[in-house]
């Protein structure tokens, strides 16, 4: 099998688009032609400013240095998601990274802590993972390469607030510098192949005729090429994830930023807060069966933490997956590909992972296998279909019955898949990780705890601690955990010392 020169053509620029050209030039090299096609009259939807620990993988790929990524794009470090008001109104737990406490053989440690709460032994499960400890106390400091296994810094993974517009503009940079060709202006046309059904090229304002071999759709919601040329489809999944509408705005910086991103349960959905360095991110998503435009506009702005820098940016989605993200020549990426809110920061990952599928799928001297679009897009279900249930999870299992809203999530019919899962869980403890899926076994524990689904027994192979052994275990992790916290920096501390972002007008 060989490679040829295959021309690709990005439609879209935005960091679906950058991220794709800068990936494809970094991998690809001479093998590949990368030609993106965006208008400047055309805004991109900002809102994916929060990341999953996934991202340095691909910024190690790339050969980016984190602390110039950092500064150049306003970011600071994330070490999970504070989940507040979802369970019932005032409370509050963190969804951390990494890992937790400490497993034994094949028994996770979340089993010995469900044995010693039932024993009214344990303490808060955050107590046990050092990232969650950390991000309440506004600690931070990228694991260190040289300590042992035993040492829970060693587990600390993390992740970045940033500004995605600084982001695409990086990528940008990265990405011309390694021969990527821009070109401005808007797509007037869109022609098919008589025969193949293929994109043969796109024709531009100007007229400009782009021809290429393989062509990638990150033109937004409306899906120029995959959905307008190629009508693959879309998939609603609003039955479970009834929010379809957004208010995004910024707002001064009051404070020191937090090392994570703040999720507070609204009464028709969700306020995000993401700090940067220098401003802080905010966004209502909402259900406008349950709330009007005006009304939500005035919650969001009744609480920032600061003076807001601008009018709230509306935004509207229906939320589900193209049916088809790679049809014939045509792959699509971002929010052309589907949509899933950002609860639980996944649109970025989804980009990446995407990016990652067409990578090691990549067609040879530009042949649309059959058999390689088919597994890209059985991975690519399968991989958001496991996101969503994990989505649906946050609202589902709630207690809240003081608004219509959380009354049809907290009643609503949910996917087996997941209903599987939680009558698992609620039995016994048990998660068992299916494949790839982006969310792994601590994630789930984390939420599903913290949305109140307590089993009511527990792995029967946590019994191989002696009972008597059980308080010891628990207490020294805890200890350990909060003394090695006492240790880091501040998070503003290790932004000051490392990756301060030049001060800039806001």
């Amino acid at each position: 099998m060989s490679y040829g020169i295959t021309p690709i053509v990005i439609v879209g620029g935005g960091t679906a688009g950058w991220m794709a050209a800068a990936a494809l030039a970094r991998v690809l090299g001479k093998r590949a032609t990368v030609r993106l096609v965006e208008s400047e009259d055309i805004g991109t939807v900002g809102v994916g400013e929060a990341t999953v620990p996934h991202i340095k993988a691909f910024n190690n790929l790339l050969g980016i240095n984190e602390a110039d990524f950092v500064m150049r794009t306003q970011g600071t470090f994330k070490l999970g998601i504070q989940f507040n008001d979802w369970t019932r109104p005032g409370d509050s737990y963190i969804h951390g990274f990494g890992t937790m406490g400490h497993d034994l053989g094949l028994t996770p440690f979340h089993q010995f802590w469900i044995k010693g709460r039932l024993a009214g032994l344990a303490a808060d499960l955050h107590d046990y993972s050092v990232n969650t400890v950390a991000a309440t106390r506004g600690k931070f400091l990228p694991a260190p390469t040289d300590v042992p296994a035993s040492n829970p810094l060693g587990g600390m993974a993390y992740a970045y607030h940033f500004d995605a517009s600084l982001y695409a503009r990086y990528l940008r940079e990265f990405s011309e510098a390694r021969g990527v060709q821009r070109t401005e202006g808007k797509v007037r046309n869109v022609e098919l192949h008589p025969e193949s059904g293929h994109v043969a090229a796109i024709v531009m304002d100007d007229g400009e005729r782009i021809e290429g071999t393989l062509f990638i759709d990150c033109s937004g919601f409306r899906g120029l090429l995959i959905e307008g040329a190629l009508q693959s489809g879309y998939e609603d999944w609003s039955q479970w994830l009834p929010c379809d509408r957004a208010l995004a705005v910024p707002c001064a910086k009051v404070a020191e930023p937090t090392p994570y991103t703040r999720s507070t349960a609204r009464p028709a959905g969700w306020q995000w807060r993401i700090p940067l360095q220098h401003r802080t991110g905010n966004g209502y998503v909402y259900c406008s069966r349950y709330i009007s435009d005006d009304e939500a506009a005035a919650t969001l702005l009744a609480n920032l933490d600061g003076p807001a820098l601008g009018d709230p940016r509306p935004l509207r989605f229906v939320t589900g997956m193209r049916k088809k993200a790679w049809n014939k020549n045509v792959v699509a990426l971002g929010l052309a590909s589907g949509f899933m809110e950002p609860l639980e920061s996944t649109s970025i990952h989804m980009i990446q992972a995407g990016i990652s599928k067409l990578l090691q799928l990549f067609p040879a001297d530009g042949v649309m296998d059959p058999l390689l679009i088919d597994r890209y897009n059985a991975q690519t279900r399968f991989e958001s279909e496991r996101i969503r249930d994990f989505l649906v999870l946050h609202y589902h299992a709630t207690e809240r019955a003081d608004s219509p809203f959380w009354d049809y999530c907290r009643t609503m019919a949910i996917p087996a898949s997941l209903q599987e899962n939680i009558d698992l869980f609620r039995q016994s403890g048990r998660f068992f990780r299916n494949g790839d899926e982006m969310f792994g076994v601590v994630s789930w524990v984390q939420v599903m705890i913290g949305q109140g689904i307590l089993p009511a027994g527990y792995d029967p192979l946590a019994d191989q601690l002696p009972d008597e052994e059980l308080p010891k275990f628990l207490a020294s992790i805890r200890d350990v955990v909060s003394r090695n916290v006492d240790l880091l920096p501040t998070h503003q501390q290790f932004i000051d010392r490392e990756c301060r972002a030049p001060t800039v007008a806001v």
